[in-house]
């Protein structure tokens, strides 16, 4: 009889990992909803920055302007002024602004959402300058920009959860 007591705990231990797990596999956007800074990213600038002196630089220096900017670029008004004032960016679907000297884009930075230093709270996503719940929201269901199929409901961050 006591081998069976302890064998219960352990049995519902291995059987609730395994349905972590295959949940964990089966749905990852629930799994990772956290943004993970990725400073590798680049933003592709929708117009090149030239800078304020664009009479006075010669053809090959116009060409040669910044036309891509590392995520977390340096927006030191001494090294880099301007570079990150309200520019567009990856074809409008981007806002960059300077935040604490770096530039960050206004329209997907949870911790820089709508504004430099608005941070959207746990389970929330910066869609579109707004922080928005994806764990519920038909339209950002998971991620910004999925949307559910009519008459189905966001559950947990799936479309149409059971």
């Amino acid at each position: 009889m006591a081998k069976t007591i302890r064998s219960k705990p352990l049995a519902i231990l291995i059987i609730s990992l395994s349905i972590f797990l295959l949940l964990t596999l089966h749905f990852p956007s629930v799994s990772s909803l956290e943004d993970e800074e990725n400073d590798d990213e680049e933003y592709v600038l929708d117009s090149p920055f030239v800078g304020n002196q664009l009479s006075t630089r010669s053809r090959f220096l116009i060409a040669s302007s910044i036309k891509v900017l590392k995520k977390g670029a340096s927006c030191n008004a001494k090294t880099n002024p301007n570079v990150c004032n309200g520019v567009s960016a990856n074809k409008g679907t981007g806002l960059l602004y300077c935040c604490k000297k770096h530039c960050r884009n206004v329209l997907g930075d949870r911790n820089n959402c709508g504004v430099c230093g608005r941070k959207c709270q746990q389970w929330q996503r910066c869609c579109g300058g707004v922080c928005t719940n994806v764990m519920t929201n038909k339209n950002n269901c998971g991620k910004c920009n999925k949307k559910c199929s009519r008459g189905i409901t966001c559950d947990y961050g799936v479309c149409g959860y059971a």
